[in-house]
Formats: C-alpha cells, structure tokens, sequence
C-alpha cells in the first residue's frame, strides 16, 4: 500500500498550502486507508481519479499526518466545507512523529469517526498555525475525533444513500 501511495503522490499535484513534505501522501494513504476497510481492498480505489470531487462518492476522507491522541480534530478548510458537501466527512490519523514525519511500512493509521456535511458547516472556525510557527494562510471548520459518530453508525451501503 505505501508503495502505491508513494507512486501516485508523484502524479498528483494538489493547489492549496502544503504544510508538511508528506501531506500528499498522507491523503492518499487516508483514502487507501478507507478503500481498505470500506470495500476490503485498498485497490478498489483510484486516488488520482477523484479530482474536484470527493474521494468516494459520498465520502470525503480527511487524513493528517500526527501522534494519535483524544485532542486531535477533524479539519475541513473553510473554502473546501463551502464549494463540496459530501454527505460524510471520515477522520484518518496517520501515527507519526510530528517532529519527524516519516511514514514508513509499520506505520498505523486511525480511522476516528465521521461527521455529516450539516455538522461540518455548524463546526466553528479558527485560523490555522503552520507547523513551523506562524500564521498558515487558512482557516479550517474543526470538530474535536471524541464528538465524531463512531464509524460502525455509517451506513453500511453508501451507494444506495
């Protein structure tokens, strides 16, 4: 899987700011992360075919490369949660040290929860930091892993929704 995602991070190219040198393949690997528990098969899913629109046809998953902990939230940038409304939002965690953020073979990743497209909209707004200080240039709708509905109250056939 890593492998995989590492390839397709060389052929995607995303316009927005990039906060850390493994965002791209944290998406990605977020989405495989999904494909895998979702469909049983990581390789059901194209990472590359999706852009404009959500990752699945009514998910959208949010990854973030961080030390797992019960703090964490679900961001969704502010122009994002304005211009797309899948009907889920599903949190993965890639677990990695966010002073070193290498994602290797043993790395885990969390899938926390999901929220609807309505409770993104109502989540409040912050301005975001930049993982080196500073302002980020962005703001991100957030709503904290532990409110998340649990995954296992996600519809179990999301095509027929």
């Amino acid at each position: 899987m890593l492998r995989a995602a590492e390839l397709a991070t060389s052929l995607a190219h995303v316009n927005r700011t990039i906060a850390s040198p493994v965002d791209t393949l944290t998406g990605i690997l977020g989405e495989m992360t999904w494909a895998q528990y979702y469909f049983g098969d990581w390789r059901k899913h194209n990472a590359l075919d999706n852009k404009g629109k959500s990752d699945f046809a009514q998910v959208e998953i949010k990854a973030s490369a961080f030390r797992f902990n019960p703090k964490l939230n679900l961001l969704v940038r502010e122009e994002y949660a304005a211009k797309r409304h899948p009907k889920f939002y599903v949190q993965v965690i890639i677990d990695v040290d966010p002073q070193n953020p290498n994602i290797t073979a043993d790395t885990n990743a969390y899938i926390c929860g999901y929220a609807t497209t309505a409770e993104v909209a109502n989540a409040p707004l912050r301005d975001e930091k930049s993982k080196r200080g500073g302002a980020a240039g962005f703001r991100t709708k957030y709503i904290p892993i532990l409110k998340l509905h649990p995954i296992a109250e996600l519809p179990k056939d999301l095509k027929r929704i």
